[in-house]
């Protein structure tokens, strides 16, 4: 039963309407670009964060879920979800609702990318060890 995943991935689903709101929102209005960021620099900021959400997650938390399956201990499978969950939640909102390269941009996607690499890990080995 996957109770731990499930939990991140609602909450991950949420942060991801957020972030697809701020797509919609950037796209209404009289000359606002329908298609592609129109040449705003802003609109390309929210773009590419809700992209970005899109490029990461899906993967990451697949594999957290084959560790769930694999009977890891919830708190291994809460870690990841909560990192995964507050850097997905500092990269978007440094990408889509500010401006400026803020710290949480690099701090966000640091967390992901490490949170993917132990998942990763982890997976490899629970594999080698069903050999």
């Amino acid at each position: 039963m996957l109770k731990v995943t499930l939990l991140y991935a609602g909450l991950l689903a949420v942060w991801f309407l957020v972030l697809s709101i701020r797509v919609i929102q950037g796209r209404m209005g009289k000359g606002r670009p329908s298609l592609g960021d129109g040449g705003d620099p802003m609109m390309l900021r929210r773009i590419r964060g809700h992209a970005n959400f899109d490029e990461y997650v899906a993967l990451t938390l697949l594999l957290i879920a084959f560790l769930e399956l694999n009977g890891w201990h919830p708190w291994v499978i809460h870690l990841l979800g909560a990192n995964l969950l507050f850097g997905r939640i500092l990269h978007g909102y440094a990408f889509s609702f500010t401006q400026e390269h803020v710290m949480g941009r690099s701090v966000g996607i640091g967390l992901t990318f490490l949170v993917l690499s132990i998942a990763a890990l982890l997976c490899v080995f629970s594999g080698v060890q069903a050999l």
